[in-house]
This record gives C-alpha cells, structure tokens and sequence, in this order.
C-alpha cells in the first residue's frame, strides 16, 4: 500500500492557524484543542522535513517542535497534555510568529 505524501507546508500552518481562536474553556473541549494542537504541529513537522526546500529551511520550527515532543514524551494522555499546556500552546505561538514573519512562502 502506498503511503500518501506529506502535506504541503502551507496546507499544514492553515491546519495549525485554525486553532489560533480556540482555547480551553470546559474539560471536553480542552481535551479536544490540547489534542488537536499537538496533532497539528506534528503535521507541520512532517510537512517541514519533506518540503522540496528541505528542513533546513525552518531550522526554528523543527527545533522548537522536536523540543516539545521531548517535554510531552510519549505520553499523549489529556492530563500529559494539560500538565503541558503552556508549552504546547506557547509552541503554537512562536511557530505562528515564525511563519507570518515569512509570507512568501505560507499565507
């Protein structure tokens, strides 16, 4: 079976901006935003390395992803993340910043 392609890079930031006015106002949807950011940056990542620009195009946003993907570990449970929250949230940000600060090639 083959294995879709990545994501492009742009398509991946417009998945990750589309959290950008959500947040955590009850437990359920904090456990679903929480979740979703994570899955989102982790896309990006994965788009980022297989972009035809190559990953050394975005040496901050990969760095800061694989640095959050140390703090969380492996453990992807709702109270991992929440415990984690500032971090993940605070990722999102910068990554946001970086990539608006770069808008030939993502907006």
């Amino acid at each position: 079976m083959d294995t879709p392609p990545p994501v492009r890079v742009r398509d991946a930031f417009a998945g990750l901006q589309a959290t950008l006015g959500d947040g955590c106002t009850t437990e359920g949807q904090c456990a679903y935003f929480l979740g979703r950011v994570y899955d989102e940056l982790e896309e990006l990542d994965r788009a980022m390395k297989a972009d035809p620009k190559g990953p050394g195009h975005f040496p901050e946003p990969i760095k800061w992803i694989a640095g959050l993907r140390t703090a969380i570990g492996t453990d992807r449970s709702y109270p991992n993340l929440r415990a984690h929250q500032d971090e993940l949230v605070g990722t999102r940000d910068r990554i946001n910043t970086w990539m608006q600060d770069h808008p030939d090639d993502y907006r």
